[in-house]
């Protein structure tokens, strides 16, 4: 039986990246609606940095409602320079195998460095989404199949099948914001 708030937060989930994918300013409402409802679900699933996780990404969706212009203004997609994203990528491992093995970790998560690992680096990527960098949506690609594992692992099948969503939309929307970037940057 699917709990119906799993199923509201999986409907708001999909709006909120479909809306991102537009670059759609009102996807950060969405998203944060869907992520409170998931700090819950994760919190009983006992997956505590996915539940700290969805709680920073209503923050982070504060942040992104108030960063991003309306959208007859949308912001330019940009590129981040590959040895800020190595130095990210290590930070990310190392404050993850440093969390993982604190005992409250190991004592409140089943998967305590993949959980923390898809914390670290979902902020990171949340960040980059806020500041409208193409390659969010790599980070996305990576997160969300390791997102599908663990809520699968921890029999929340249908809050896998978002991440499933999630996974299909982060690959179109790394096309759709590669041929905008492509666009906006062709020489004149």
């Amino acid at each position: 039986m699917i709990n119906p708030y799993e199923a509201v937060a999986v409907l708001l989930g999909i709006v909120y990246i479909l809306l991102i994918l537009k670059r759609n300013r009102w996807g950060w409402v969405a998203g944060a609606a869907s992520s409170l409802i998931l700090a819950v679900l994760a919190e009983r699933a006992r997956l505590p940095m996915q539940a700290l996780l969805q709680l920073a990404y209503v923050a982070i969706a504060v942040y992104g409602w108030v960063s991003w212009k309306p959208e007859e203004e949308a912001q330019r997609v940009g590129i981040w320079p590959w040895r800020r994203h190595l130095v990210a990528i290590v930070v990310c491992l190392g404050v993850s195998l440093v969390i993982a093995r604190l005992p409250i970790m190991r004592d409140n998560s089943d998967w305590p460095f993949l959980d923390m690992l898809v914390a670290c680096v979902g902020l990171f990527a949340s960040w980059l989404v806020a500041r409208v960098y193409l390659e969010n949506w790599l980070y996305w690609i990576v997160i969300d199949s390791l997102t599908i594992f663990l809520f699968i692992k921890q029999d929340l099948q249908f809050t896998a099948l978002l991440f499933v969503a999630y996974l299909v939309i982060s690959c179109l929307g790394f096309r759709t914001w590669l041929k905008t970037y492509r666009r906006q940057h062709r020489p004149a």
